[in-house]
């Protein structure tokens, strides 16, 4: 349960004696706890409290009494609370509302308690979901833009694990029809030295692959068109060993730290009979019609806006053919939740498949897509518009290499694509600036939270250096011991977790995530940079005199401690939905408090971060 939630929980249980008491007018206690519409908000501007409710606007019609009184009626029960401090109305009958410490602290020993399951639900609680993400055809390295297809729909399965639902992960290989003819016809025309043919692909993986079946088996091209584009297919997915320029698709998705539990293919649809057994339901049923040589699907909803060809005239089936089939095999298969991952220009591809699944008795309300904007790549301030290895598409892969061998680390490249990434909602357009990307400086926003992170891991190891234990536990009574303001606002934060987490897999919408660790980021190094006076853990300065022991509050100490392992939990668990990692040391960030000679105090005097 998140903070809120047992916030509100609190405020119900007081309209509900307010109700059974007769100060609620026309509302009797099961009717003010039938009434959930109300609202418990951190409000715009924190000086007005901790918190706030709209509950007096919303029981004023059932209670049939002004907003105002029973905000007064409110406000004059949670005297005597043991959750709220203080309670004050606002305008015509909001009520700001303050948390007591003691609430906090009980939220801060759950976290440490629940460790990195916190906030998240019991496995197996919420619906079969199938993710079907990136479906790239695997005619090409992973690009720029299949890579944010591949970081969302990951994100998102990792969201929806973390709330109870169980995922699977699937890759829709797009492994027949016309653009595999023109992979193999491609490698073909490349082993032979001859050009490539009209809308073949260009690029040194084509030239690469062909040099590598040939020195595989010299006899490998003399298969039929069919057989050489399976192969093809094949090896894109797998990848050349040794190669730098062909890592394959699985390769380049594990580097981004995606992996898929099903690679389910087009051919087998066609295969198998599938595409023709549900052509044939639907053409039975009338939502087949015949022009000129050609099928089309009739689509009967209200949002389909005209017909769809799913067989051509020359007899080939089209891509939204086997989409039908493949929709219709996923909920036979017993999803709960068909979630596919799609770039902007498939807007109208959720209405048109909806109506294809309700034409074959299927239940469409299963079926949602995500939409992603496109990525535009800058360097040096200027687009990038094309790569030096696969010809007219920026691969994930180069961008990852030129940012790892500028950190010095393996899975920086990585952690700032899945950062960046994450850091906007699909719907906007990403620039993504790889010098920014490549800076070990806090300008850079993947940067700036690994920091905070190792920051943290600082603290807590210096401590245990130091001899003093960071304790899992805690007394209330020691709890009280933690009192700044800052602190305090930062429990409320972490307490804020759990529903954060909530409403960004119900949303589909991991960018809530990632916004929520800024913020997280922001708030600790902002209070570490005004804490100079009154440190954590006790400075060099004070350690090197005698008896400090007896001078220095240690329960305080401990108390912070065990808060800083509560930070460094929820933090930790955040970045890890986003599948950003959360180093504990970091060289580059050492070196850059070094260089900042402005500091008071030693690195190991003080644990503020240097040009916050």
């Amino acid at each position: 349960m998140s903070l809120v939630n047992r916030l509100r929980e609190a405020l119900a249980g007081e309209l509900s004696s307010l109700a059974a008491r007769g100060a609620l007018g026309a509302l009797d206690e099961a009717a003010a706890l039938a009434v959930t519409s109300w609202t418990v908000e951190r409000p715009k501007r924190p000086e007005h409290g901790d918190y706030a409710t709209n509950a007096a606007m919303v029981l004023t019609k059932p209670a049939r009494m002004p907003p105002r009184a029973i905000a007064e009626a409110l406000v004059a029960s949670l005297a005597k609370s043991e959750v709220f401090s203080s309670a004050e109305i606002a305008g015509p009958g909001f009520v700001n509302l303050r948390v007591k410490p003691a609430v906090l602290h009980e939220e801060l020993a759950a976290i440490l308690r629940a460790g990195a399951g916190y906030g998240h639900a019991p496995a197996a609680t919420g619906e079969r979901v199938n993710v079907e993400f990136v479906s790239a055809n695997p005619t090409g390295p992973i690009t720029v833009a299949a890579a944010r297809n591949a970081i969302l729909g990951d994100s998102v399965a990792r969201l929806l694990e973390a709330t109870g639902h169980r995922v699977t992960r699937e890759f829709y290989v797009n492994d027949f029809g016309n653009q595999v003819r023109l992979l193999a016809a491609s490698v073909r025309a490349a082993a032979e030295n001859k050009p490539v043919p009209p809308e073949g692909y260009q690029g040194e993986y084509v030239v690469e692959l062909a040099r590598f079946l040939l020195t595989a088996d010299p006899r490998a091209l003399d298969v039929d068109d069919e057989t050489l584009s399976r192969t093809c297919i094949a090896w894109m997915l797998r990848g050349i060993p040794g190669s730098a320029t062909l890592r394959g698709v699985k390769r380049s998705l594990a580097d981004l730290g995606v992996f898929f539990d099903v690679y389910f293919s087009e051919e087998s649809l066609h295969r198998w009979g599938a595409v023709a057994a549900a052509l044939r339901q639907l053409e039975g049923d009338g939502f087949l019609v015949e022009k000129d040589g050609a099928l089309f699907f009739t689509g009967k909803g209200a949002d389909e806006d005209k017909d769809r060809v799913v067989r051509k005239s020359d007899g080939a089936f089209t891509y939204f053919a086997s989409d039908i089939a493949y929709h219709a095999d996923k909920i036979d298969r017993g999803y709960d939740r068909l979630i596919n991952v799609l770039g902007v220009d498939h807007h109208g591809y959720v209405a048109r498949l909806r109506n294809a699944l309700e034409a074959l008795h299927l239940p469409s309300e299963r079926f949602e897509a995500l939409l992603y904007n496109l990525v535009y790549i800058y360097r040096g301030g200027e687009l990038v518009k094309s790569s030096k290895r696969a010809g007219n598409v920026i691969t994930a892969e180069e961008i990852m290499e030129e940012i790892d061998e500028a950190a010095g680390r393996q899975g920086a490249g990585r952690d700032a694509l899945r950062f960046f990434y994450m850091s906007r909602a699909a719907s906007q357009q990403i620039d993504f600036d790889v010098d920014l990307a490549k800076k070990a400086s806090l300008d850079n926003p993947v940067f700036y939270v690994q920091y905070g992170h190792a920051r943290l891991c600082s603290i807590l190891r210096k401590a245990n250096d130091m001899g003093i234990a960071t304790p899992s536990r805690l007394s209330p009574e020691a709890w009280s011991k933690l009192a700044h303001p800052d602190e305090l606002a930062l429990a409320r934060k972490l307490g804020e977790f759990p529903e954060v987490l909530e409403s960004a897999a119900a949303a589909r919408e991991p960018h809530r995530l990632a916004f929520y660790v800024q913020e997280l980021a922001r708030d600790f190094q902002s209070y570490f940079t005004r804490l100079k006076d009154d440190p954590v853990i006790p400075p060099a300065s004070i350690r090197e005199k005698a008896g400090w022991e007896k001078t220095w509050d240690m329960d305080k100490t401990r108390a912070r401690l065990a808060w800083a392992l509560a930070v460094r939990t929820v933090y930790a668990s955040a970045l890890a939905l986003i599948g950003v990692s959360a180093p504990e040391r970091m060289e580059s960030a050492e070196r850059l408090q070094e260089a900042g000679a402005t500091a008071e105090a030693s690195d190991e005097e003080s644990e503020t971060p240097r040009g916050t």
